[in-house]
């Protein structure tokens, strides 16, 4: 993997310092939180048990600004699905998307993260097509030219309905970003190889961390299960140009590791 290919995940304290001293990209997680993205006084009434915690936001992504040269922004997700029934529901899910568009517009970044939305046993697979199909081909229109969003796995059995939604869209605006980790628990029917080469036509952006095959640990990259060395091999040979993120609450021993393991090119 190239250096120039990899980020780090502002979630863990150490990624600002440890972007700079390697010369790595950074994937922005403030905007995570969607409260972030409306006004500051918004966020501090919602937080009145903090009330810094717009300062905080601020400062963190100041740091996150300067400590490297490139960026990728992850959107908000807690409770949003463009395939939700309650239409109050997805009327909330556009409008944090739209937020979540027009922020990374302003950050200028090249890629936005946003989760698919589908959550098992509550929405039927070809409803969960359908209706994120319909949802996408009108919030593509918000996108500009320079910015792909990257719609994450995270409950999906497999890369079928993600796939199904991209080539429906038919947008070079909207790409698939594989999270290998989530790939590799218990909601997964398929393997994180499988998931990587079915979504390798459309592959953009990709997550990674380790864990033991059942639960999302969101562990390092040299404990569990995933035989991350061969998945890295496998991406050079699929989609060379596909950025990483380590989505990791620590991330400077899974970089040092990358660099043991001549995974980490200059």
């Amino acid at each position: 993997m190239k250096k120039q290919n990899l980020y780090l995940s502002s979630i863990a304290p150490d990624a600002p310092e440890a972007a700079k001293e390697y010369g790595l990209g950074l994937e922005l997680a403030q905007f995570c939180t969607a409260a972030f993205l409306d006004s500051p006084e918004t966020v501090g009434s919602l937080f009145s048990q903090d009330a810094s915690c717009a300062d905080f936001l601020q400062e963190s992504l100041a740091v996150c600004l300067s400590s490297s040269d490139r960026f990728v922004m992850h959107g908000p997700f807690n409770e949003l699905t463009p395939a939700a029934i309650d239409p109050l529901v997805l009327r909330i899910t556009e409008k944090r998307y739209r937020q979540a568009i027009q922020k990374a517009a302003e950050l200028r970044v090249p890629k936005l993260v946003l989760h698919a939305g589908f959550v098992p046993l509550v929405y039927y697979p070809e409803w969960f097509v359908s209706r994120s199909v319909l949802v996408w081909k009108q919030l593509i229109r918000d996108v500009p030219e320079h910015l792909t969003v990257c719609l994450e796995n995270v409950m999906e059995p497999d890369a079928s309905m993600l796939l199904d939604i991209v080539r429906q869209v038919n947008d070079a605006r909207l790409r698939l970003c594989l999270d290998l980790g989530h790939a590799n628990t218990s909601a997964s029917r398929a393997s994180p190889g499988e998931w990587l080469r079915d979504c390798a036509p459309y592959l953009s952006h990709i997550h990674l961390h380790n864990n033991d095959g059942i639960h999302d640990l969101h562990a390092p990259l040299f404990e569990g299960v995933m035989d991350i060395a061969a998945l890295l091999k496998q991406l050079d040979a699929l989609c060379p140009d596909a950025s990483v993120t380590l989505e990791l609450s620590s991330c400077r021993k899974s970089v040092e590791w990358l660099v043991r393991q001549n995974l980490l090119e200059d």
